[in-house]
């Protein structure tokens, strides 16, 4: 593996050249490291150890964000996790394309899903950052019910062609604390799976991008894991949410799965603490 890159060494942008790689941004609040919603970075950082280049991060103060760079494969892998709260995490991510020379399609956003149990994950191109409400909440009429994360990136980019991997966190019983919950660390029994699902989520992410960048020649990336539940013996497939396929080069969505991750242990939720986030989720 070449050796990383020094962020300093990056030329200013400019909209005619763009480099072969990728930045890859593990969205969260920067400080409040394990707690559901800060999945995301727990990601990066996995990818980060997996790469081995977990000892490298450095502060970048002109996207306000924690970087570390190396090279796959020729390619430019810039791992950022924004120095800033969830809500503005898009102006961290639209700095960091500028300054490293990438396109929104270059991008990719990863983050935690109230949709998805803990243990399922999915690859998905694009999309509103909307959840999909089980029930409805008394006392919210006009609140904007998702994800601020990449609320904030898409308002930010302009554009929602970032590449998005969604790491299932699950939902509480009362949908009224989802606030709540998603502040809140993982209990006992999820700390049993959780540690599973952020090695194959890495995984997933390096394989997927791998893939893409290999396939200029096939008409789609397609890709498929299955991941039994941790202590399982050859666990047969899960059934889980196909993600969204991507055409060559991330220019538009393809027929068919693209990539998809099921684990089938979906432990209980723990109780929340009394904080609540600025809006969404």
């Amino acid at each position: 593996m070449a050796p990383p890159i020094n962020p300093r060494s990056v030329t200013p942008f400019c909209s005619r050249t763009r480099r072969h790689g990728h930045v890859v941004a593990g969205l969260g609040n920067y400080g409040l490291q394990g707690t559901r919603h800060n999945v995301g970075m727990a990601v990066l950082n996995q990818l980060a150890q997996k790469l081995n280049i977990a000892n490298q991060w450095k502060a970048d103060r002109r996207c306000r964000a924690d970087v570390t760079i190396t090279n796959v494969e020729e390619a430019k892998l810039v791992l950022m996790k924004p120095r800033q709260l969830m809500n503005i995490n898009g102006l961290s991510v639209a700095s960091a394309a500028e300054i490293y020379k990438f396109r929104v399609e270059d991008i990719y956003l990863v983050h935690d899903d109230l949709d998805k149990p803990l243990g399922k994950m999915a690859i998905k191109l694009g999309g509103s950052a909307r959840y999909k409400r089980k029930a409805p909440v008394e006392n919210d009429s006009g609140r904007f019910v998702g994800h601020n994360g990449v609320r904030s990136c898409i308002s930010s980019l302009h554009s929602d062609c970032m590449v998005r991997l969604r790491v299932g966190i699950g939902r509480p019983v009362d949908e009224a604390m989802v606030d709540r919950y998603v502040l809140d660390r993982f209990t006992g029994a999820e700390q049993e799976v959780v540690q599973h699902v952020l090695e194959k989520a890495a995984d997933l992410l390096l394989e997927h991008i791998l893939h893409r960048n290999s396939s200029k020649a096939t008409p789609a990336v397609r890709m498929r894991q299955d991941c039994p539940p941790p202590g399982s013996k050859g666990d047969s497939a899960g059934k889980g949410s196909p993600a969204e396929g991507l055409a060559p080069h991330g220019r538009g969505p393809a027929p068919g799965p693209a990539a998809w991750i099921s684990m089938r242990n979906t432990p209980s939720s723990g109780e929340t603490p009394p904080l609540s986030p600025a809006g969404g989720w």
